[in-house]
């Protein structure tokens, strides 16, 4: 599979060689994987990021990686099949090492883990309003689907803060 990105930006002062290590994820990410997700606006009041990764962790059919550099978590994502299709979900990186590459570098990664298990199509879902995720995934070949996404909560959280519908 080729890679979608050269690792160069528009944006001179942002072009660099690709410097990143891509692995699994290992515990001692934890707090700093958490602190990525909420650097990047990934996380929400109704899902507990420590909880979405033990479930991640937890199943065959996802993995967490995560992008270092210098030893120091500067990416992310999660994948996983849902026996149908593959799911990509926290795709981050670091605000300050952003439009380098290394979210083409990590969908790539995800891509390719998914590929490796058979799964033909992979699916993820953009906040309503988030223009600059859509022109990322619209410009590694990501098109908008004929679906609703429909949601209920069936197990709350007691405690926990529910978005209302509509908002």
């Amino acid at each position: 599979m080729q890679r979608p990105d050269s690792g160069l930006s528009a944006n001179p002062s942002k072009r660099l060689t690709m410097a990143m290590h891509i692995r699994s994820f290992r515990e001692t990410d934890r707090p700093a994987l958490i602190a990525l997700w909420d650097a990047c606006a990934l996380t929400r009041p109704w899902n507990d990021p420590g909880k979405d990764i033990d479930l991640c962790l937890s199943s065959r059919e996802a993995t967490l990686l995560v992008g270092t550099k210098s030893d120091q978590v500067i990416a992310s994502v999660m994948a996983g099949s849902d026996g149908h299709r593959g799911w990509i979900y926290y795709l981050a990186v670091s605000p300050d090492l952003q439009e380098r590459g290394h979210g083409r570098e990590m969908m790539a990664e995800a891509e390719l883990w998914l590929t490796g298990r058979g799964v033909p199509k992979v699916q993820l879902m953009v906040r309503t309003g988030n223009a600059q995720a859509s022109d990322f995934y619209t410009a590694l070949g990501y098109q908008s689907q004929e679906v609703t996404v429909l949601g209920k909560w069936i197990a709350p959280t007691p405690g926990r803060v529910y978005p209302v519908a509509g908002k």
